[in-house]
């Protein structure tokens, strides 16, 4: 099991991150703590194997908390959970040693495509050896793939799947299901499923668009636009 320590200052989101830890298998929680200081005393328990760390802490940033813990000694991989979206706060959380970083708001599906990278990270550096080119290339890719590297269930195609991405990418707006078979020439009913799945595996931001009738109507992007705009 993955040990997680969750550092928020806000208690529900605290919560909130807490559940989504533990619904991915392999994963559990060991704590929660709502400040720098509370954050470093649970890491001195020891037994922490990776951190979500939000920046915005009431005592100091999550920044400077990750700084410090490195300068201790403490080797805990860090992955930032936080609304900070300037490129100096993520550049620093680079150099700090973050092995992912999350924009909030975000989904389940959002952080189980990360924390089930880091799970596979972990197990290639735990595997004995040295490694070739061709290993390491793949361990410094695995985190960075991360959103597209989670298969597809039996029955879907990744030819498929890229097709509904092209489209979904080349789209200036969100697009319903409807529209999205229309462009690609699928039926309604295949577009819509292979949409649920990659809205689950948090490659699609799915969104509701409320007409007069008060049905809402389901509308998809593709994620990586909008981490384009970020």
């Amino acid at each position: 099991m993955i040990d997680v320590l969750v550092v928020d200052d806000d208690f529900r989101v605290a919560e909130v991150n807490s559940a989504y830890v533990s619904r991915v298998p392999g994963f559990r929680v060991r704590g929660t703590a709502h400040n720098a200081a509370q954050a470093l005393a649970e890491l001195e328990r020891g037994g922490v194997d990776l951190l979500l760390l939000d920046h915005y802490l009431p005592d100091e940033t999550g920044l400077s908390l990750m700084r410090r813990i490195r300068q201790l000694g403490h080797h805990t991989d860090v992955i930032m959970v936080t609304a900070a979206r300037d490129m100096a706060t993520v550049q620093a959380a680079m150099r700090y040693g973050a092995l992912q970083y999350l924009v909030k708001p975000f989904t389940f599906p959002g952080l189980r495509v990360k924390l089930e990278a880091y799970a596979r990270l972990r197990r290639t550096l735990e595997s004995a050896g040295e490694a070739g080119q061709d290993q390491v290339d793949r361990i410094f890719g695995t985190l960075r793939t991360a959103a597209v590297a989670a298969p597809l269930p039996k029955g879907h195609s990744a030819p498929t799947a890229d097709l509904i991405r092209r489209v979904l990418s080349d789209a200036a707006r969100p697009l319903s299901a409807h529209e999205v078979a229309e462009r690609s020439g699928l039926s309604r009913s295949t577009a819509q499923r292979y949409l649920k799945r990659l809205e689950e595996s948090g490659r699609l931001r799915l969104t509701l668009r409320y007409g007069e009738t008060g049905r809402p109507e389901h509308r998809y992007a593709w994620e990586a636009a909008r981490e384009h705009e970020r």
